[in-house]
């Protein structure tokens, strides 16, 4: 892999990232919850319709995914548009190490919560998350 193709790489796991945001955003008021409530069921197999949107705190919790969501897909761009080129390996390590952090935390609280489906959704997101980025790139 090189450089240049790990720094659209990085590109896309901000994408991949960032997409769930907006979804969790609508979560936010009853009016559009839908997306995220079906996310939710999708996330937490079989599709049932037990996860919904009705209490305050859900869509508060939701709008805080969210934002965190937002705020890290933005970041990962940033690396690869401003850091990326002055320290690529030290990027791609923050990125790769970020996502593995994320999969572990959120993996072991889906466990935990009774919803182990979503640790195997999270293997494909980290896999596309992190693609080639697994390996250093050949100068």
């Amino acid at each position: 892999m090189t450089q240049q193709f790990h720094k659209f790489w990085l590109k896309i796991t901000a994408i991949v990232i960032g997409s769930f945001a907006p979804v969790f955003f609508l979560g936010t008021m009853l009016t559009t919850a839908e997306p995220a409530r079906f996310t939710l069921d999708l996330l937490s197999l079989p599709l049932d319709g037990v996860q919904t949107y009705q209490e305050p705190t859900t869509r508060f919790l939701s709008a805080l995914a969210g934002g965190f969501l937002f705020g890290w897909g933005v970041m990962v761009w940033c690396l690869s548009a401003w850091v990326y080129d002055k320290a690529p390996e030290a990027v791609r390590k923050t990125v790769v190490t970020g996502v593995l952090s994320w999969f572990v935390l959120d993996s072991s609280g889906s466990i935990a919560s009774g919803n182990a489906s979503n640790a195997f959704i999270n293997i494909i997101v980290l896999f596309i998350a992190i693609g080639p980025l697994w390996r250093p790139a050949k100068s």
